[in-house]
């Protein structure tokens, strides 16, 4: 077993790729960014400059001809993933690919094939699970300190809506925000989602729904275990990024609080005042970011199964694909109608 850094070639040099080169090159001991690709050069060029990264490239192929990276972490746009999955793989590289690997599940599927023939790894990047508070959570009903799990409850509001022009080509909520909801709710019941049912509507910008999109959403879930869950989605929390779990089960309850800025409370004769939630995704799980690829790094190191695996980033979209079905025609909807 061989303790030398990983090399890792980062594609895509936007806002979450610069997330991962940072912490990559910054906060992870065992390993390097040997290179960062973008399409536009002068992204690359900028952050390998800040971070002393030794080469800033345009075409992403360069990284997976170079026999001394080890890795890739794939953070271009979706419609980019399953085939640089499939290219990264058939290069014998080692793969970080961020969420989704794509909407289409016959394009997901090929590049799980290319993924397993090449016995390379693959760990998709659904941070949330990295995060400590919820970690937590599933530890406790895994122990089994809340006795058998009756009901899961996943509160997830953005602060503010994407850019228009995002939602045109995000694949709708479920695919691109609720898919982190649906991962959750897998990792903390530990128990498969059987059915969805679910109510939403276009509540806080109307030209979303012009896009063909909702931006407000309530989600049951049912699981294999029999227990049920519940998500509820907003794109427009005015006060905050709105991040709560709460697990009910026969034998207790844990709940996991928003992360605020300080815990301080201010008590007065108006109120009793508080910090508001932190404002944006990147703030609060700045930690579950440096965990998951800490822990990529590892499985390659000890070669080990990646904590999230491929199936892992499949059936959330399964999930998703379900819930349009269940939003269009207004009824509960199992998941192997859309398998």
């Amino acid at each position: 077993m061989s303790q030398n850094p990983i090399r890792i070639g980062v594609i895509g040099a936007g806002r979450i790729g610069k997330i991962h080169a940072e912490n990559l090159a910054t906060r992870i001991p065992n390993a390097q960014v040997a290179a960062i690709a973008d399409v536009i050069l002068s992204a690359a060029q900028e952050t390998a400059h800040r971070l002393h990264i030794p080469k800033a490239i345009a075409d992403y192929h360069e990284i997976l001809q170079d026999d001394q990276i080890d890795a890739v972490a794939i953070c271009s746009s979706t419609d980019t993933h399953a085939r640089i999955i499939t290219e990264a793989a058939q290069a014998g590289k080692h793969i970080f690919c961020e969420k989704p690997i794509d909407h289409d599940l016959r394009k997901i599927d090929e590049a799980l094939a290319a993924v397993e023939k090449a016995g390379v790894k693959l760990q998709i990047g659904f941070n949330r699970r990295f995060d400590p508070n919820f970690r937590k959570v599933r530890t406790m009903i895994a122990e089994g300190k809340i006795g058998d799990l009756h009901i899961l409850r996943i509160t997830s509001r953005d602060p503010a809506p994407p850019p228009i022009d995002y939602i045109k080509v995000s694949g709708g909520i479920f695919l691109d925000m609720t898919i982190h909801d649906f991962d959750m709710a897998r990792y903390l019941s530990g128990s498969e989602v059987e059915e969805v049912f679910v109510a939403g509507g276009v509540m806080v910008d109307k030209r979303i729904g012009e896009a063909g999109d909702i931006d407000t959403a309530v989600i049951t879930l049912r699981f294999a275990s029999g227990a049920i869950g519940t998500i509820d989605n907003s794109r427009q929390a005015v006060y905050g990024y709105d991040q709560r779990v709460e697990a009910f089960g026969s034998g207790g309850m844990v709940a996991v609080a928003n992360n605020t800025p300080d815990t301080h409370v201010y008590s007065n004769a108006e109120g009793v005042h508080s910090a508001k939630p932190l404002y944006f995704f990147l703030e609060r799980y700045t930690e579950s970011f440096i965990n998951e690829m800490k822990e990529f790094v590892e499985a390659i190191q000890k070669n080990t199964l990646p904590p999230v695996t491929g199936i892992d980033g499949r059936i959330p979209v399964l999930i998703g694909k379900a819930a349009w079905k269940s939003y269009h025609e207004h009824r509960p909807v199992k998941l192997c109608e859309v398998e």
